[in-house]
């Protein structure tokens, strides 16, 4: 087991990285509260799958694991409850990549592009980060975008469709915090794809 010393640095290296992907915004209360009730402490999701928790620093510092989603206020490495499940199910850490790439996305530029936001840490517009979650996020957003931007009020289907589309969205993506606004200096894609568009073209 890697000594205090280290434990310490590989902490702290962890939180220079992530702020250097996701700037300076401190954690509000609220936030806090938002990320202790959609996420999990890193040592946590590594005690129940029997890991070291250092070494999952390790792999995510190397680029093997995501960096952490959220750093609380008090610098709790917060990650999604699944963290571990990918890597698992691609066979292990060092296997990740290579399976994550050669899912099934358009092109071999995009599943490169894919795989570095997922390294990122940043997936925080899905409550799972899997290949199939990432690329069905992508062809709803693009989807309830083209419908607003060739919109039919008065159609029952075409309202009807939207409605399934932003529907979908909503059932992949967390509420999102007001962090999120900060570091992705804008609006999230619920605010813009969901909530906008249910309120410019209600059901009824």
């Amino acid at each position: 087991m890697p000594g205090d010393g280290t434990h310490a640095q590989l902490r702290r290296q962890v939180a220079d990285a992530f702020e250097k992907v996701n700037g300076t915004h401190p954690m509000t209360e609220a936030d806090d509260q938002y990320v202790d009730q959609h996420y999990a402490p890193l040592e946590e999701v590594c005690a129940a799958a029997a890991v070291d928790p250092d070494e999952v620093r390790g792999h995510a510092l190397a680029g093997r694991l995501p960096l952490p989603s959220y750093l609380r206020s008090d610098g709790t490495e917060m990650v999604h409850r699944d963290y571990l499940q990918l890597a698992g199910t691609a066979g292990g850490v060092e296997r990740l990549r290579a399976w994550f790439l050669a899912q099934p996305w358009p092109s071999v530029s995009e599943a490169e592009e894919e795989w570095g936001a997922y390294l990122s840490g940043q997936y925080v517009c899905l409550k799972s980060v899997t290949p199939a979650t990432i690329r069905r996020k992508a062809q709803l957003v693009g989807a309830i975008q083209a419908a607003v931007a060739a919109p039919e009020p008065g159609s029952p289907d075409w309202r009807s469709h939207l409605h399934g589309l932003v529907d979908e969205l909503d059932e992949l993506e967390p509420p999102f915090t007001g962090y999120d606004v900060l570091r992705f200096d804008g609006p999230s894609s619920r605010t813009t794809c969901i909530d906008q568009v249910r309120e410019r073209f209600p059901r009824t």
